[in-house]
C-alpha cells in the first residue's frame, strides 16, 4: 500500500470489522434505561458536497428515574464511533444499554449517554471540518450538544458534559476535545487513530488506479476497507470544491505524489497540533487515554500520553490486555463510565 496515505491506514486491523468483543456478564439488579433514537439536524452540516445526510441519527440513552422524577438534571457523555460503522453498530460494540446499566448498578453516577452518527459516503467523517463532508467537528461539539440540552433535562455546563471515543472516535475526541474545551469538562480517548503525520514513500499504480475510478457512493462501496478509508480521509483534509465528482485531492496523481495533499493530512495529525492547544487541555478536569496491548494503535496513544505529560497535563494512561476491540464493552461500562461518574459535576454550583 502507498506509503504517502498511511496516515490514516494506522487504522490497520479495524478492516476485521470491529468486532469480537468480549461481553461482561449482566450486573444483577441492574435498573433499565431508556432508549430513544432522535434524527438531529446538522446546521454545520448544510450545504456538504459530498450529499451526507444533514439529518442525522443519534441514540439516546436516559438514566433509571429519568421520566419518574421531573425536576432532576444529569451529566452527559457523548460517545463518538470508529470507522466503518455508525451509531448502530457503535451500541453493538460496547453493547448497549447493557454496559450502561451495568456501570449504574455498580455505582457510577446517573448521566445521560449520547450516540451521534457521523458515517459518511466513503464510511467516516472523521469528524473534522470540510466543505466535502461538512464539518462534523462542529456538528458534535455545537448542534448535537445544542440538541440535548434543548430537548433533555442536562446540566447545561461544560463541567458536566464528557466526550470519549474509540479509534476514529477516539481521534475524534482528542481533535475536538482540544479545540472545543469551552463546551466539554472531562475527555477518554480509546485507541485513537490517525495520531501521527506519516511522510510520502512509494506510490502503488494499482491503488491510485482504483481510487481515481471512483465517481460515485456504488463505487466508493466496493472498495476494500483500506482505500474506502483513505478516501474518508481525502474528503475529511484534503478537500476541493473545484474537483467534482468526489470534491477531494488524492495524495498521488499521475504516479506522483502530491506533497501539499501530504502536508494537509499532516496538519490533521493531532500529534502535530497539539503543541497549540496546551492551555485548552489545562482547562479539563480530566483526561483518560487507554489502548491495548495488541493494538496497532498503541504508539500513537503512548505518545499523547507522553506530550501531556511534558506540559505537565495531568492524565491517566493504560494498557490493558487485549486488541483494538476485544476489550471494547467492558472497559465502556468498568472504566470509561466510572470515569465519568467521578469527573463529571452533577451537584449544584457546577461551572
Amino acid at each position: 500500500m502507498n506509503k504517502a496515505i498511511s496516515i490514516l491506514c494506522l487504522m490497520a486491523g479495524l478492516a476485521q470489522a470491529q468486532v469480537q468483543t468480549i461481553v461482561p456478564p449482566v450486573v444483577q439488579g441492574a435498573k433499565p434505561v431508556t432508549v430513544e433514537h432522535i434524527k438531529v439536524h446538522g446546521t454545520a452540516l448544510e450545504g456538504n458536497l459530498e450529499g451526507d445526510a444533514v439529518d442525522r441519527d443519534v441514540i439516546v440513552f436516559l438514566p433509571p428515574g429519568y421520566a419518574a422524577d421531573r425536576t432532576r438534571r444529569y451529566p452527559v457523555v457523548y460517545a463518538l464511533h470508529g470507522y466503518s460503522i455508525g451509531a448502530e453498530q457503535w451500541t453493538k460494540e460496547i453493547v448497549v444499554p447493557q454496559t450502561i446499566e451495568g456501570a449504574f448498578a455498580q455505582g457510577a453516577q446517573n448521566m445521560i449517554v449520547v450516540l451521534p452518527d457521523s458515517k459518511t459516503v466513503h464510511n467516516g467523517s472523521m469528524y473534522s471540518s470540510s466543505p466535502t463532508t461538512g464539518d462534523f467537528e462542529r456538528f458534535v461539539a455545537h448542534d448535537v450538544v445544542a440538541y440535548v440540552d434543548a430537548h433533555y433535562r442536562t446540566i447545561a455546563k461544560r463541567s458536566s458534559r464528557g466526550l470519549a471515543g474509540h479509534s476514529m472516535g477516539g481521534y475524534g475526541a482528542s481533535r475536538i476535545g482540544m479545540k472545543h474545551s469551552d463546551v466539554f469538562g472531562s475527555l477518554y480517548i480509546m485507541s485513537p487513530c490517525c495520531m501521527a503525520a506519516r511522510g510520502a514513500g512509494p506510490v502503488n499504480p494499482e491503488t491510485e488506479k482504483a481510487l481515481e475510478a471512483v465517481k460515485s457512493p456504488a463505487d466508493s462501496a466496493k472498495l476494500p476497507f483500506g482505500l474506502r478509508a483513505q478516501l474518508a480521509s481525502a474528503a475529511a483534509w484534503s478537500p476541493n470544491p473545484k474537483n467534482p465528482p468526489l470534491y477531494l485531492d488524492l495524495p498521488t496523481k499521475n504516479g506522483v505524489v502530491d506533497a501539499e495533499v501530504i502536508a494537509k493530512w499532516a496538519a490533521n495529525a493531532p500529534l502535530a497540533f497539539v503543541d497549540q492547544y496546551v492551555g485548552n487541555l489545562r482547562q479539563y478536569r480530566a483526561i483518560a487515554i487507554d489502548v491495548g496491548d495488541q493494538d496497532g494503535l498503541k504508539a500513537g496513544a503512548a505518545k499523547l500520553h507522553e506530550i501531556l505529560d511534558r506540559y505537565g497535563i495531568a492524565n491517566s494512561f493504560e494498557i490493558y490486555s487485549g486488541t483494538h476491540t476485544s476489550a471494547l464493552a467492558d472497559r465502556f461500562q468498568n472504566h470509561v463510565m466510572p470515569f465519568f461518574g467521578k469527573n463529571l459535576c452533577a451537584g449544584a454550583g457546577c461551572e
